[in-house]
């Protein structure tokens, strides 16, 4: 289905803003924390938070497309992206990088992610059975900024339960995956199978997925900025997004490390898939799950741009350049529309310049 003339323009100005104007604001966010881990705590923690905003920024560019929401104010709204998406990615690293590995510890330091989207409840000690504590106030400040701009949201009492809900399951996946390879598993196994048959259709590691995504929580975000949304959107918008629009999100991030990931020994949802093909035909289903979604959304237009973005990131990373993963892009890339093509070859662009 082509796209109209108006709307081909409204996403390509959408995209021109993203990167022109909400990619600076990204950039002094992220070199606002950069220089207070630099400056504060021990060595440990503050390495550790460093490395997570040198090697993931990416993922608060990405996530930073809310901020171009209708209406949202974009400046508070990449502030609060930047937060809670830094958190999430400095706690995988304490949790990956650090040579701890803990289940209580990394259950108090992932109380963190839900601190931040509940202003109503005192904050946490999260290092409290983690055995580096001292980080300068820094894993604090994150989830107080978080916690400011939530309390700007007139209509966040309608969101609230399921951003929790989704935070939640992400904080339980990530404190599990990280676990010892001989446990981690059955312990992966025995939490998903207590909620998969709520989502029937799809399997146990493509649940895991859609709880591995933030994207949810930003929408959910997003759309608290509307004073007049109602009950209604705000059960579409979780719907949509998980497991769909999340799912799709993190099997496409497991997808093009898959083969890193082998040779490292670390959990990958879709090497669980028996063969290419298989990958292939679920990556396909997702997609197309994906965009019907987003099609039911209020701000259509704004929706699928965000699940084309989603295509047009992943599938252009370098790592697709393997003959599997090339196949598999391809054959991806055939079944979308001409302006999610035209994305993936400004994303190529981005990269070469280093801007993405």
């Amino acid at each position: 289905m082509g796209l109209s003339l108006a709307t081909t323009t409204t996403r390509l100005t959408l995209l021109i803003k993203f990167v022109y104007t909400v990619f600076p604001l990204v950039n002094k966010e992220l070199s606002h924390w950069q220089a207070y881990a630099a400056a504060h705590g021990m060595r440990e923690l503050a390495d550790q938070a460093l490395a997570s905003i040198t090697s993931k920024s990416f993922h608060c560019k990405g996530g930073s497309i809310y901020s171009l929401y209708k209406n949202v104010p974009t400046a508070d709204f990449v502030r609060l992206v930047v937060a809670l998406q830094t958190i999430s990615d400095y706690l995988d690293n304490l949790c990956d990088r650090a040579g701890v590995v803990d289940e209580d510890a990394f259950r108090q330091l992932h109380l963190a992610v839900t601190d931040a989207l509940d202003p109503d409840r005192p904050m946490n000690d999260y290092y409290a059975a983690y055995p580096y504590k001292d980080d300068g106030g820094y894993l604090h400040n994150l989830v107080a900024v978080c916690r400011q701009e939530i309390n700007k949201l007139p209509a966040y009492h309608l969101v609230k339960t399921e951003a929790l809900r989704q935070a939640g399951l992400y904080s339980e996946l990530q404190t599990l995956k990280h676990l010892h390879p001989k446990v981690r598993e059955q312990k992966l196994l025995s939490w998903i199978h207590g909620h998969l048959p709520d989502y029937p259709g799809i399997t146990a590691w493509e649940f895991a997925a859609a709880t591995g995504s933030t994207l949810g929580m930003f929408m959910l975000c997003a759309i608290a900025h509307n004073p007049e949304l109602t009950a209604e959107e705000a059960e579409k918008t979780a719907d949509a997004y998980f497991p769909w629009i999340n799912g799709l999100h993190i099997l496409l991030d497991y997808f093009i490390d898959e083969a890193e990931d082998r040779q490292g020994g670390d959990l990958n949802f879709v090497a669980y898939y028996e063969n290419s093909q298989l990958t292939l035909a679920r990556l396909t289903f997702f997609i197309k799950q994906a965009y019907a979604q987003a099609g039911q959304l209020p701000e259509t237009t704004f929706a699928r741009t965000v699940v084309d973005g989603l295509l047009a990131m992943y599938l252009s990373d370098p790592k697709t350049e393997q003959p599997a993963e090339q196949t598999i892009r391809q054959s991806l890339l055939q079944t979308v529309g001409g302006f999610t093509r035209l994305m993936y070859l400004l994303c190529r662009l981005l990269r070469k310049k280093h801007i993405l």
